[in-house]
């Protein structure tokens, strides 16, 4: 085994975003490849490890870019600055989420018929959305990912099966927009699970999360419980859809 990774360039009209890309060359065929959808600071150290961690299990991992030229915010204000225009305009956000499984798709190693995507926080609303598009991908994974759903996806048809690991305390997606979710996956014929861990609050996997008044708390045993279900749920549609 030999993890290899690489930066990749690609653009939404002048501005450049700049995704990271992991794969084991040892391994000669098409892989199954995973889109990862970073936090609200940007395309930071947290998901490319992932995408690292994925091409050790025998994936091709792509950790995307959002905000251009990999920009990283340097705390809780200027990282609110910078997801606020997705916020606010969802259409671009799914246009930059279409981008990055477009990129993907075009790379040589990977296998365009077994493709997921998976993201924190942020970028768990961000992975819905691309579902909630009607997108043509095996599934999407969201760990303790905003829920509120767009103001135009209304009537799309979802085709991708959806994972949503959910901290049932936590405070930026209550228990009600869990309930609106699931109503609003089985309209759209979502095939979808939620698996919500007690005692568990927003950014559990992530190991610098301490802030309680916030909301935001590392929290190892769902971390570790989250991570085992998402390899289960990648090898369920790799291998049956």
């Amino acid at each position: 085994m030999t993890i290899q990774t690489r930066e990749v360039a690609y653009f939404d009209g002048d501005v450049r975003l700049l995704g990271f890309l992991a794969w084991d060359d040892a391994i000669a065929e098409p892989m199954p490849a995973v889109l990862i959808s970073h936090m609200w600071g940007g395309r930071e150290t947290f998901v490319c490890t992932k995408a690292e961690a994925l091409a050790a299990q025998g994936y091709v991992g792509f950790a995307l870019d959002l905000f251009g030229d990999a920009r990283l915010g340097s705390g809780r204000e200027e990282n609110t600055r910078l997801i606020q225009p997705f916020l606010e305009d969802r259409a671009l956000l799914q246009r930059r989420m279409l981008l990055a499984l477009d990129t993907l798709r075009g790379q040589e190693m990977v296998d365009n018929n077994r493709v997921a995507a998976i993201g924190y926080c942020f970028g768990g609303l961000c992975v819905l959305d691309l579902a909630r598009t009607g997108a043509d991908l095996n599934g999407v994974v969201s760990f303790h990912g905003l829920l509120k759903p767009p103001e135009n996806t209304q009537g799309n048809r979802i085709r991708a099966k959806v994972l949503v690991l959910h901290g049932h305390d936590d405070p930026m997606a209550p228990v009600e927009d869990v309930v609106a979710l699931e109503r609003e996956l089985t309209e759209a014929g979502a095939d979808w699970q939620v698996h919500a861990y007690g005692q568990t609050m927003h950014a559990f996997t992530n190991p610098i999360a301490n802030d309680p008044d916030f909301g935001t708390v590392y929290n190892p045993v769902a971390d570790r419980r989250s991570w085992v279900a998402m390899q289960n749920f990648l090898e369920e549609i790799f291998t049956t859809s």
